[in-house]
This record gives C-alpha cells, structure tokens and sequence, in this order.
C-alpha cells in the first residue's frame, strides 16, 4: 500500500490504518499520482448527475432531488467528458488483469457504458439490482424506477479477470448466479454514524468484492461517499483506498472503520 500511495501528498492523506487509506480531494487529480497498474479491482458509485430541482418520494415524503454540488453537470457534453476523464485513470491504475464495476442509474449509466468501451475496456456483465420496494413514482407518468445498473468490465479484451465462479454458485443454491441481484436496502445499522444520499447496502458490495478479487488484494473506490466499499473490503481481508472530496464523508467512513478495528481489535 505504502508503495502505491508514495506519490500522494501527504496533506491528502485524511486517515490511514491497516490497509484502509482514505484521500481528500479531487478523485481524478489524486488517481493520477497512483502507480500505474497498482490496484486489483475498482468500484465506483460515480455522481449520477440528477440534481435538477426535482422532487421525489422517502419514506413517504416528498422530497428534492438535490444531492449537492458535486452531483450537478449542466449538459450530456460536461457529464460524459467527466466519466472519460475519471474511467481513464482508471485503466491506467488497474493491474493487467483488473476488473471495474460501475453502478448507476439511466441518468448516467449509457455515458459510462461508452466511456468504458471509447477506453478499451472488455464489458463482462450488465448486473441489475432489483429492489423490492422502492419508492413510488410521484408523476405517475412512466413505469416506478425499481432497479440500478451495475457494469462489470476488465480492463482489455485479453485481461485473464478473476471470477470465483463457484463461490458465487454456492451462494445461489447451487446454481448458476444470473445477473438480476435482489438484495435488500439499507438496513438500520448501517446508517448509525449517518448516511450518503446515494449509500449501498453493504451486502451488494461483499457480493461483488467476493465475486471479483481475493484476499488481500487492493481496491480502490474514487467516489468514497459513506465508505461501504471500504467497510465491506476490510470485512473480507482486501486492502482499500477511498477518496472523497466531502469532509464530512470521510468522517463518517473514519468513525465506521474506528468502530470495525474495535470489534476486532485491530487497533
């Protein structure tokens, strides 16, 4: 780890315990000073880039849209150069074999389906979360949005990608694992130190750090947020580096990964 990050000023460094590094700033400026082809599997959660003063249903309420500044791009032109610029870094800093996934919404989801492929990158599967009970659609003018997209992709057509086939079909039964994940939403305890606007279960990332990596290997999640990606990582004995422009973020992943290392007594 310490090899990867000796390029990141320190000043960047906002917390660093057993192989579980956070950075501050902007995420395509700091994946730029990461060692070419240093990190096994990435996953991000990039801005869907749907703050446009709408509203929308939670826990029965209506509420905006509006995540915050950094989920704001004024046209399709700004969006797309931005998941061009970010998803290049990205290639550059995964390993030979390295895998990526990337969810998101329809909002953004087919920018960052080009990019990936406008970047050589080998698409493996399009994994649909489906969630079981989603809010309503206020508008009643289109079908209830029930799922997001998740692209797995490797880094090139001749990447060998690691794949723990039978684990996954362990997990199903004994059967082949589809694409179509129903996995629950957010469960109380994970929320306890807050929570991200756009936070995952912890459950869909062990899912997909299982399927994709081994122990001990590096992942990285350029877009932080409330650190499940890093939480569901140190879980399973992979190492991790997250990155955050929002300070308020990387505290609530601190104090998530603080109470993990005490139940553990890793420090």
């Amino acid at each position: 780890m310490n090899e990867i990050l000796k390029l990141i000023d320190k000043g960047n460094i906002y917390y660093n315990k057993k192989n579980f590094t956070l950075l501050k700033g902007d995420s395509i400026e700091l994946m730029k000073n990461l060692k070419e082809k240093s990190i096994d599997m990435i996953f991000a959660d990039p801005p869907y880039f749907l703050s446009n003063d709408g509203i929308t249903c939670k826990s029965g309420k209506m509420v905006s849209v509006n995540k915050g500044d950094w989920d704001k791009k004024d046209n399709i032109d700004e969006i797309h150069e931005f998941n061009t610029l970010w998803i290049k870094e990205a290639r550059r800093i995964l390993t030979e074999d390295g895998t990526i996934w990337i969810s998101g919404t329809y909002h953004n989801i087919y920018s960052l389906g080009m990019a990936l492929q406008q970047m050589d990158f080998k698409i493996l599967n399009n994994v649909v979360w489906f969630k079981k009970n989603p809010p309503p659609n206020l508008g009643c003018r289109t079908f209830t949005h029930s799922n997001e997209t998740i692209i797995w992709a490797k880094r090139s057509e001749d990447s060998n990608h690691y794949f723990n086939y039978d684990l996954m079909k362990s997990m199903n039964n004994n059967k082949q694992m589809k694409d179509v994940w129903m996995i629950g939403s957010l469960r109380k305890k994970e929320k306890k130190h807050g929570k991200h606007p756009t936070q995952k279960p912890i459950n869909l990332l062990k899912r997909i750090i299982q399927a994709s990596t081994e122990r001990d290997m590096i992942i990285l999640d350029p877009f932080n947020g409330s650190g499940t990606t890093g939480m569901a990582a140190a879980d399973l004995g992979r190492k991790y580096i997250g990155i955050d422009l929002e300070e308020e973020y990387l505290d609530l992943t601190t104090k998530r990964h603080k109470e993990f290392s005490r139940k553990l007594k890793l420090f």
